[in-house]
């Protein structure tokens, strides 16, 4: 019998400056972890043999230019806990500068927003080539010194634009979420896109080789019960309520020239799958969705565009209701989207979450994504039509899919966010899954996520997030979902809530 080795992680922080010298990835991925960590109590985190997890930054460093409550890079100076989210890579051939003139900031740095609320949360660069902790974490959205608020909420998605090379953010906040656009430069000018983009609870943020930018929406749905005829069922169903956009920009150099914003819309017998606000159960035992849904299939998609600023002008706007006007279809709860490698940004990979909740994961809505699922779309040349087929149906094995990012240019990693009710109900924690795009090999685990001691003080469960697998490169050839973007590549990794670890993906050398 082959003994699989695990590595248990530690909280030791070591520094490692070096640039990774992996010509395609971090791949490949050929162990998995054997099983989830259980939600009693806490446990270490283990990943695949062949890798570790070095940490990079804990919650408690301390900001270099702290603003009002803004003190450390996961915790404010009043203890709540900040959340960092997705995770930006870049290698500038320069340093950039920071809040101290003339100091080395080197030239690799890793940037996430903070997904905490109050009008708090924030956006941090974490210097990769700096030792000195007193310089490691730099704040980039300082407060308002009138009102101690940066205005920003549950700041999630980030993403570099190469063609306007600006740093690109999502707000996960509904209808007053939307992107934020901030400089590379110091000091960085920040500006919002809501007259431009609209307000959404955006996620993932991804742009093309062209300029157009994939957003994904996750906004909640109402719940139904999950027996329609029994109303003492629970009651924890969603329907479908939010929708995969992309906009396409006037001036790819510069966004706030305006553009169109657009929604995907998939048909399923000829006819729109879309949403209607009467008919929430119908919405969710859909016979579209299950066909949707059912492996083997595909559906022709096409995009319905949503708003027009020659049209409609820069005034902020609700994109989801948008969408919804304009006959898109909707998804339950979209994380995150990747352009497969190497298909010329034809090709995407999108994940709803799902309804994480065991009760919803019956038969009937279990074949409609309940468990969450993963989809593959293929675009035609023009970009403007192509089909979706089902690529993952999730399970209670493989559920909650958030975090996306290729690890190769064949292994999709898609990290789970089951939540804290689906932890319990199933006495299992989250995991990332290796899923092999050509159908090479069957799903691995990669990382099974522990729980550290301030989590379970707090009486929440980490999640992993800000799954992340880039060479850094600033030019357009060296985008995610490009070879080139695999070479010299690292990866990095976020355990979110509790100590809020940023974690390097890495092999021994």
């Amino acid at each position: 019998m082959r003994v699989r080795q695990l590595l248990s992680v530690g909280v030791t922080v070591f520094f490692f400056v070096s640039l990774a010298t992996s010509q395609s990835g971090i791949g490949p991925i050929t162990n998995s972890v054997p099983t989830a960590r259980p939600r009693v109590g806490t446990s270490s985190t283990a990943i695949s043999s062949g890798f570790f997890l070095n940490v990079v930054v804990t919650g408690s460093f301390p900001i270099e230019n702290p603003s009002g409550v803004i003190s450390n890079f996961g915790f404010l100076s009043t203890g709540t806990l900040t959340e960092p989210d997705e995770n930006t890579y870049l290698v500038f051939d320069h340093n950039p500068g920071g809040p101290t003139p003339g100091y080395n900031y080197g030239r690799r740095f890793v940037f996430q927003g903070h997904e905490n609320s109050g009008n708090l949360a924030y956006i941090t660069r974490v210097n990769l080539d700096v030792i000195d902790p007193a310089h490691r974490v730099t704040l980039l959205t300082p407060v308002d010194p009138g009102t101690g608020l940066t205005n920003f909420n549950s700041v999630d998605g980030s993403t570099y634009d190469p063609l306007t090379k600006t740093l690109l953010f999502t707000q996960e906040a509904g209808k007053t979420g939307g992107v934020i656009q901030v400089t590379t430069s110091w000091p960085p000018t920040v500006n919002t896109l809501y007259g431009i983009i609209g307000r959404g609870g955006f996620e993932g943020i991804h742009p093309d080789d062209k300029g157009n930018l994939l957003i994904i929406e996750d906004a909640g749905g109402v719940t139904v019960n999950v027996d329609p005829g029994n109303p003492n069922s629970p009651k924890v169903a969603r329907q479908p309520n939010s929708f995969v956009y992309r906009f396409v920009p006037k001036n790819p150099a510069n966004l706030l020239d305006g553009g169109k914003l657009q929604a995907l819309r998939v048909w399923v017998d000829t006819k729109p799958l879309v949403f209607h606000s009467a008919d929430p159960v119908g919405d969710v035992f859909s016979t579209a969705q299950l066909a949707l849904h059912t492996p083997g299939t595909s559906y022709p998609v096409d995009w319905v565009t949503v708003h027009d600023t020659d049209v409609d002008g820069t005034a902020s706007f609700d994109a989801n209701a948008a969408a919804k006007a304009a006959g898109a279809t909707p998804f339950k709860r979209p994380e995150n989207a990747q352009f497969l490698p190497g298909s010329n940004f034809l090709t995407l990979f999108f994940d709803p979450t799902g309804d994480t909740d065991a009760g919803a994961g019956a038969p009937a809505l279990a074949a409609r994504g309940a468990w969450g699922s993963i989809f593959r779309v293929d675009l035609n040349s023009d970009r403007l039509s192509g089909r979706i087929s089902i690529f993952v149906l999730g399970d209670a094995q493989h559920a909650s899919f958030d975090n996306l990012t290729f690890a190769d240019d064949h292994t999709l990693l898609a990290a789970e966010d089951r939540g804290d009710t689906l932890h319990l109900q199933l006495n299992k924690l989250d995991s990332v899954w290796a899923y092999a795009t050509d159908g090479s090999a069957a799903a691995r685990r990669f990382i099974a996520l522990g729980r550290d001691n301030l989590s379970l003080t707090k009486g929440e469960d980490n999640e992993p997030t800000g799954l992340h697998v880039s060479g850094g490169g600033l030019t357009v050839d060296q985008l995610p979902g490009t070879l080139n973007n695999l070479v010299n590549s690292r990866g990095f990794l976020t355990r979110q809530h509790g100590e809020n670890l940023l974690w390097e993906i890495r092999k021994p050398q």
